[in-house]
């Protein structure tokens, strides 16, 4: 590793730090930050998986189909947007958004192409897959899925796709180049989310400590000094990278993450981003926080209510 982020010259990140742990605990509707979960679900109550009316409820408050939102993305297959949650994964129609497929627990959730999208968590009721689910694909846009590797043993929280395959963290920081063989990377912290550039060189994970950037797919690290304390981030496209603090504050690099500029801001503990690159080169920015799912489409610095 060529550095491990100590804190040392950044006190004022050391403090943003300690309330971002605070909020890190209790985004989500209470799940906890990546770095408490070790791909157990021993822990889980019945409320948790959703089985409650207090999930219902709160979904209910803030026009979102599940009350806890691990994952949002645009389908390059019909330009749909999707959100992989507790109660599985949902597509956005005209008439708000519809589930799609069986219900499972989406801890972890990617896109790696036109309907084809990588997951990992835990099976809902009546659902004939082992728990955890390890990693599973769908190359139909979410309507069935199919087991492929760690099966039992691995719940991804994060996960992102490149053309150079998967990186997932359950405990662990992998990755695998078909999905099915997996190597452990030595990383500086255990990211609450993860990021991958289209080609899989650069890799940033965020953290309690500040983010971390890699440009050798994970071989090494170094902080990335002056970057915000981001909570989520991912790559739009090309080098466009695009990330979320605690507090709601959206920045953008256009290096690959190496630098960052402020952006706009969403109200609401944020729970899930996911970015696009438009025809003309400006990012498209979906923030899903406990008030709802925001989209902008002119690089993160205004916001709409995406309809329910």
């Amino acid at each position: 590793m060529t550095a491990h982020p100590s804190g040392r010259g950044r006190p004022l990140l050391r403090t943003a730090a300690l309330s971002a742990a605070v909020l890190l605990a209790g985004c989500a509707g209470a799940e906890p930050a990546a770095v408490q979960h070790r791909g157990g679900d021993s822990e889980r109550s019945d409320s948790e998986r959703g089985e409650g009316g207090h999930a219902a409820a709160a979904a209910a408050a803030t026009a979102l189909p599940s009350a806890h939102v691990h994952g949002v993305a645009v389908d390059p297959a019909d330009g749909r947007v999707h959100l992989a949650t507790h109660d599985g994964l949902f597509r956005y129609e005209e008439t708000g958004p519809v589930r799609v497929g069986p219900v499972i627990d989406l801890m972890g959730f990617t896109v790696a192409g036109p309907d084809h999208f990588y997951a990992s968590g835990h099976p809902g009721p009546g659902v004939d897959l082992p728990d955890p689910v390890g990693l599973i694909e769908s190359t139909d846009g979410g309507r069935t899925w199919q087991v492929l590797s760690r099966q039992g043993h691995s719940d991804f929280h994060a996960l992102a796709a490149s053309d150079a395959g998967v990186v997932g963290f359950d405990g662990a920081l992998r990755s695998s180049p078909d999905g099915t063989t997996w190597h452990v990377l030595d990383a500086p912290v255990e990211p609450h989310d993860l990021a991958a550039s289209p080609d899989g060189a650069v890799l940033i994970g965020t953290s309690e400590t500040g983010p971390v950037r890699s440009t050798d797919a994970g071989r090494t690290w170094s902080a990335i000094e002056e970057a915000p304390l981001l909570q989520l981030v991912d790559f739009a496209g090309g080098t466009t990278v695009v990330g979320v603090s605690p507090d709601g504050t959206v920045a953008l690099s256009t290096d690959a993450g190496a630098t960052w500029s402020t952006r706009g801001r969403v109200p609401g503990a944020p729970q899930a981003v996911g970015a696009d690159l438009q025809p003309d080169g400006t990012a498209r920015l979906l923030v899903v926080t406990d008030a709802g799912v925001h989209d902008s489409r002119d690089d993160g610095v205004s916001f709409t209510p995406l309809p329910a």
